[in-house]
């Protein structure tokens, strides 16, 4: 789905939900390789953290950093010096992370899985060479792409989490089993679930924000708050503050900044 320019507007919202008092939580949804997106996403950040005052900051990449865009090198490596200015930065990883990985172990099966779901445009990013890559077989890929991959994108993409959890937030890439408590939840499932968490409307102990399904805007519900807004084909990257009871929206456009508080 693409972004509708004449919907309802997105604005603060409160609700039973808060994260302890003196923290800020900004949560970006999917970037897949759209570093001019994610580059404009953290200039929003920066300048809303500065007007709002002091609180302890953390930032929340919901996964999928990678795939179908452009830059997937380019957006591992700003997420990771993204640490060194804001320490509290935590990645979740996502099943396109989850692909990646399993591709840089030399496996062709698993390469040619990977560049079927969009790794083609991450392993373009890092190969630097359109013609010798598009002239390569798979067995030749996949023995040469883990030696393009820095040791250090490897271990931030491998070091992600799979759930964290703060105050009556939790935060997932793709969903949870309904009615399976958070801590007993499968990889797979926190990774690649869809309808079954997306049609459920049980209460699930914690308010759930994901991303890995795609909505038009973002997408709350009375139990999850869905925030991929398809950037890579959209051109619009959403980000959530959350800050007490209150929520807002962030948006990075092609085309503009826009800032809805």
């Amino acid at each position: 789905m693409f972004w509708k320019r004449n919907s309802k507007p997105v604005g603060v919202a409160r609700g039973n939900h808060a994260i302890p008092e003196g923290r800020r939580v900004y949560a970006i949804g999917d970037i897949h390789g759209r570093d001019d997106l994610f580059a404009q996403m953290m200039d929003l950040i920066r300048a809303d953290h500065a007007r709002r005052g002091p609180a302890d900051l953390t930032i929340v990449l919901l996964g999928d950093l990678i795939d179908r865009g452009p830059a997937s090198a380019a957006v591992v490596e700003r997420a990771i010096r993204l640490r060194e200015e804001f320490p509290d930065t935590r990645l979740l990883i996502g099943n396109h992370e989850e692909c990646f990985l399993a591709a840089l172990t030399g496996d062709v099966r698993r390469l040619r899985y990977f560049m079927r779901i969009g790794g083609d445009a991450t392993v373009r990013s890092y190969w630097n060479d359109d013609g010798s890559l598009d002239a390569a077989s798979f067995e030749e890929v996949a023995e040469r792409l883990p030696d393009l991959v820095p040791a250090e994108h490897v271990r931030f993409l491998g070091m992600g989490e799979d759930v964290i959890e703060i105050g009556d937030y939790a935060f997932v890439h793709a969903g949870i089993r309904p009615g399976v408590p958070l801590e007993k939840q499968s990889m797979t499932d926190l990774r690649w679930i869809r309808d079954e968490f997306l049609d459920d409307m049980s209460e699930h102990g914690k308010m759930i924000i994901h991303g890995h399904s795609i909505s038009a805007e973002p997408d709350e519900q009375m139990n999850r708050i869905g925030i991929d807004t398809g950037a890579f084909r959209s051109g619009i990257l959403a980000a959530i503050c959350l800050e007490g009871e209150a929520r807002r929206y962030l948006f990075a456009r092609e085309t503009e900044l826009q800032l809805i508080a």
